[in-house]
């Protein structure tokens, strides 16, 4: 298949090449040759014939799209928005990527395929619209997936969390994480095999969830990571509350997937996942084991 892949060097991108360009012809679009937001530059797509377009674009610094609605809603819906359009006028299938951020945090428990979108953030908003425009493409598959973590490092972001706590870590800086927001750690190599084989496997049309099994909270994804990477640092937990952000977060954005089981399609837990990252990224030794 031929499967054009948007946003190919951001953290979920690449390894979206990687784990597509064995068995496909994987065509890398960065954001220099793509703008999802302009209808014109998303043309060049169709010089490229894909039977597949995967849309990992996004705006996604969640304060950032509290002061700047237009640029949030420009890139993650109307973005989808053209993207699904021009899939339907190639007679391709659309790949949108969203997030945990579609819903409102208050169940508790992990949310599924099934459960109803309530997002409480422009962002999360942004990416529903997004959603919903994908859906206008009978063709297509809406991926939620959750707290990325890849060896590319997220574009705009400068790294990772993982990145982040080693580094914070190894420079004997203090650190403060949240203890009262959940959500689903995943590993971008998981998701890009998983996201691969629903394509192979051409799964039922519609919303899939993508993450690693199991939850925690930030500061226990920073105390496992710590406890990996045999580093020692003065970790402190707070609240939410404390940050100040600009954005309401959702408490409990967990996800898992009641629709990928029944096809035999699985993933790893977070904390595995974590492990085979942190060895892959050198900081820790092979010779331990998670």
């Amino acid at each position: 298949m031929r499967i054009a892949v948007i946003g190919s060097n951001g953290q979920l991108g690449t390894d979206l090449m990687k784990a597509l360009r064995n068995r496909h012809t994987a065509i890398g679009l960065t954001h220099q040759e793509i703008e999802v937001a302009d209808y014109d530059s998303c043309q060049i797509l169709k010089s490229h014939n894909p039977d597949i377009i995967i849309n990992t674009a996004a705006f996604h610094k969640t304060d950032q799209c509290e002061e700047d609605p237009l640029k949030t809603f420009s890139v993650n819906a109307i973005g989808a928005r053209n993207i699904a359009k021009i899939s339907e006028e190639v007679g391709a299938t659309t790949v949108f990527i969203s997030t945990d951020y579609v819903f409102d945090g208050i169940k508790n428990t992990p949310y599924t395929e099934n459960d109803q979108p309530n997002p409480i953030n422009t962002y999360g908003i942004s990416k529903l619209g997004g959603e919903l425009y994908t859906q206008q493409n009978t063709k297509h598959y809406v991926i939620r997936t959750a707290s990325l973590f890849g060896l590319a490092g997220a574009s705009g972001k400068g790294g990772n969390f993982v990145e982040t706590m080693i580094s914070k870590a190894k420079k004997n800086e203090p650190i403060n994480v949240v203890n009262d927001m959940w959500m689903s750690p995943t590993y971008t190599k998981d998701a890009a095999e998983t996201i691969k084989k629903i394509i192979e496997l051409k799964l039922p049309f519609g919303v899939y969830h993508v993450t690693n099994k199991g939850y925690c909270t930030w500061f226990q994804f920073a105390k496992e990571i710590f406890r990996l990477a045999d580093l020692k640092p003065l970790i402190t937990s707070i609240k939410t509350t404390q940050l100040q952000n600009k954005a309401a977060r959702p408490a409990f954005s967990a996800l898992t997937s009641i629709r990928l089981p029944k096809y035999d399609v699985g993933m790893k837990g977070w904390k595995e996942a974590l492990w085979e990252y942190l060895e892959e990224k050198h900081h820790v030794r092979a010779s331990n084991t998670w």
